[in-house]
């Protein structure tokens, strides 16, 4: 049977996470120099390492501040890594995690913890084929009822312990849509200058889907994978 793996990540908020059946059984300490904690369980699916929600930290790996930029005009008009709550709101953050945008992502300075990563595309993939495919992978992941989801939330078990939940996108102009619907998460994989990839839960069916790349400028939720 796998263990519980528990990650003690520093960051702004301390949250405790409850225990899963498909845990690793190693543990890790990792530090980010914010003074409180959220701790998070590791989950195994299939050879991959992830962590079981979506990452709330402010600063980059070596300490640097990631700017909270709230006003649209502003967001639309960035090239460089930022972050917000869904509609700018901290007690929407405390159930779906920070919203980021790509050039965070990308950022040399490292958005994911000491030992772990962002997920390129494939290492998405490799989630999917796992699962037993793309269009089961998905339900898979979801929490479970509509509590968070808007009904039906088809096929959602849960039961790799991933936790998903519909968190909703920033738009390019800075707008909010889809909590409720969708939870979207970015991949480290760029398509064009403008775009890159991500992958995404839906209400409405059990895949784990996929997309051609939209603006880096968006903001979606992320998810480390362990190096």
């Amino acid at each position: 049977m796998k263990k519980l793996l528990t990650l003690f990540i520093v960051f702004s908020v301390f949250v405790c996470s409850a225990q899963r059946k498909f845990f690793h059984a190693n543990n890790y300490f990792i530090t980010q120099p914010i003074p409180t904690q959220v701790i998070y369980n590791g989950i195994t699916i299939g050879s991959q390492i992830w962590i079981n929600k979506n990452l709330e930290v402010t600063t980059y790996r070596n300490g640097d501040e990631i700017p909270l930029v709230t006003d649209p005009t502003l967001w639309a008009g960035l090239t460089t890594g930022a972050w917000c709550y869904y509609n700018n709101d901290a007690a929407e953050g405390a159930i779906y995690g920070k919203l980021y945008n790509w050039y965070a992502v990308n950022d040399p300075r490292g958005l994911a913890p000491a030992g772990w990563h962002m997920p390129t595309d494939a290492e998405w993939a490799t989630v999917g084929t796992s699962l037993g495919g793309n269009s089961v992978a998905g339900g898979k992941m979801k929490i479970t009822g509509t509590t968070y989801w808007n009904s039906p939330n088809t096929g959602a078990t849960n039961e790799t312990g991933f936790g998903g939940l519909p968190g909703g996108f920033r738009n390019s102009d800075g707008s909010f849509y889809n909590k409720l619907y969708d939870g979207y998460y970015w991949t480290a994989t760029s398509s064009s200058s403008t775009d890159a990839l991500f992958r995404y839960l839906n209400s409405g069916n059990a895949n784990l889907n996929t997309f051609s790349g939209l603006s880096k400028k968006l903001g979606y939720t992320i998810r480390c994978v362990k190096d």
